[in-house]
């Protein structure tokens, strides 16, 4: 197990986690995560029962632990019907077939982090999952306290689909959880509540900048009206214009 700060330059690898893995494995997920995993997890996972996985390695290690797991993203493809985010996809009932792939874990260890391990694990789950026809997303559940976790799925384009509250339980306590999904093959959300009020404001800035264009020719054509007449007359007029211009900001921010 890998306890020592980088001294040399990594030359990563990846490549499928095997059954030789199983301890370093274990290691590694009891030290990354506050969730604790069973043993039948890791037998099925180095085995690939159930379970699609990749890891990484540092091929150019001084000291000789070559081929011991650095980094790892482990995947379950589920049928779209038993899934929990149906409602969020446009789902075809007569195609039966439809399927979603699920991220269970990632983790490197904190000695190679910040070296685009995480982000090309997840690129290659993608690349798989795209190359499933039937595969219409991946998602994956991020809990509410890792601002870390969540400012990196939101860089690799996974959309914020909802929060779940009281999602997860540990220790005695309960804890809020981020659903990210991030779609391909045509499958996409029909109309989440955050499209909905994304759609919403965009409609409101678009009527307030209607508004406000025909207001604002209506002034200019009384201003032409009013220079003819007094200077008070005239000063009016700035006046008004300065109040809808105040106002349109205004309904513009909100």
């Amino acid at each position: 197990m890998l306890d020592l700060e980088i001294k040399h330059c990594p030359a990563i690898v990846y490549r499928p986690i095997r059954p030789s893995d199983l301890q370093v494995l274990e290691l590694i997920h009891a030290s990354l995560f506050p969730v604790s995993y069973g043993r039948e997890f890791f037998l099925n996972l180095v085995n690939g029962l159930g379970i699609v996985s990749w890891g990484a390695v540092d091929i150019n290690r001084p000291d000789g632990h070559n081929d011991e797991l650095i980094g790892f993203v482990t995947t379950r493809i589920i049928t779209v019907k038993e899934s929990e985010i149906k409602n969020l996809l446009r789902y075809d009932a007569s195609r039966r077939n439809q399927t979603l792939v699920y991220i269970l874990t990632l983790g490197v260890v904190e000695q190679y982090r910040n070296l685009g391990i995480a982000s090309s694990l997840v690129r290659e789950v993608i690349k798989y999952a795209s190359s499933i026809t039937s595969c219409r997303a991946i998602y994956l559940h991020v809990i509410a306290y890792n601002q870390v976790a969540i400012h990196f799925y939101q860089k690799m384009l996974f959309r914020l689909e909802r929060k779940l509250s009281k999602f997860y339980y540990i220790n005695g306590h309960h804890y809020d959880s981020f659903l990210f999904v991030y779609y391909i093959n045509g499958g996409r959300s029909p109309c989440s509540p955050w499209n909905a009020l994304a759609l919403v404001a965009a409609y409101l800035r678009g009527l307030v900048r209607i508004l406000a264009t025909m207001l604002w020719k209506g002034g200019d054509k009384r201003n032409s009206r009013w220079s003819r007449c007094k200077e008070n007359s005239s000063l009016s007029v700035t006046k008004n214009k300065k109040i809808l211009t105040d106002e349109n900001s205004i309904c513009q921010t909100v």
